[in-house]
């Protein structure tokens, strides 16, 4: 009993601990699933017909499996000194681009793979999509993101506030309710928005998010007060930006 609860209770801290927690990835899913064609929806649903909100932090929950440990380092990403993604730090493990580019030759010939295939690559685009563009996991050059801070009182690590910070911004609001205030892209906007490849997205990516170190610099201690509202609009954008190119993805991918 006691084994079990330790797995739950890491678990537990897993799922909150990287890319956006579980709020903000359920939220960018729950858009994606919003913008989805009729064929896409038909055509996942063979592969997992329940809401995909279930699998968006599946990638995190499960990262230290065996069978899967490789992909802990999948989760992030570096850019350089002028916000261009940069390869090289993890070219020997790989990056969150590295995982996208994978699961991206995989699903455009799902129809060729194997059942458990499809679904373990739809669980990568799911979750690798939100991670791509949280504001701290595109490392830019400097000091780890890990340190250790306070926000209003609360002891964190600089990591954990951004993966906070989508229910910081909306206490008490349901995935769906927020889903759908942030929904509002027109159509021109959202095809602009899918332009271009992993790379460009993830140097476009990591020069909006460099500004959090702007806010609050590399090593700061004790974080603006201020940090939640000053971080609203980009963290809101990110999640609406990830849920426009999720539901690209997996259009591009099912909609034949």
């Amino acid at each position: 009993m006691r084994r079990f609860l330790t797995l739950v209770t890491a678990a537990m801290l897993c799922i909150e601990a990287f890319g956006w927690g579980g709020v903000g990835h359920r939220v960018i899913v729950e858009i994606a699933q919003r913008n989805l064609t009729e064929k896409a929806k038909e055509n996942i649903a063979k592969y997992m017909n329940y809401d995909l909100k279930k699998e968006a932090v599946w990638m995190d929950t499960h990262r230290n499996d065996e069978p899967i440990g490789y992909t802990t380092s999948w989760h992030v990403y570096n850019v350089d000194e002028q916000s261009i993604y940069d390869p090289n730090p993890r070219l020997y493990k790989g990056d969150c681009v590295h995982a996208l580019k994978i699961a991206d030759y995989n699903l455009r010939q799902y129809e060729r793979l194997t059942d458990s295939a499809v679904v373990m690559n739809l669980r990568m685009v799911l979750h690798f999509v939100g991670d791509l563009h949280c504001p701290t996991h595109s490392y830019v050059p400097g000091p780890r993101c890990f340190w250790p801070c306070t926000l209003n009182g609360k002891e964190y690590k600089f990591h954990g506030v951004y993966d906070k910070m989508p229910q910081l911004l909306h206490p008490g609001k349901k995935d769906n309710d927020i889903a759908a205030e942030l929904d509002t892209w027109k159509k021109c906007a959202r095809k602009k928005l899918t332009k271009g490849n992993f790379n460009d997205w993830a140097s476009e990516i990591g020069e909006r998010n460099k500004v959090i170190y702007e806010w609050n610099p590399h090593l700061t201690p004790v974080l603006r007060d201020d940090t939640v509202e000053l971080s609203r609009d980009l963290v809101n954008e990110q999640m609406q930006r990830a849920g426009y190119r999720l539901a690209y993805l997996l259009n591009l991918y099912f909609g034949k």
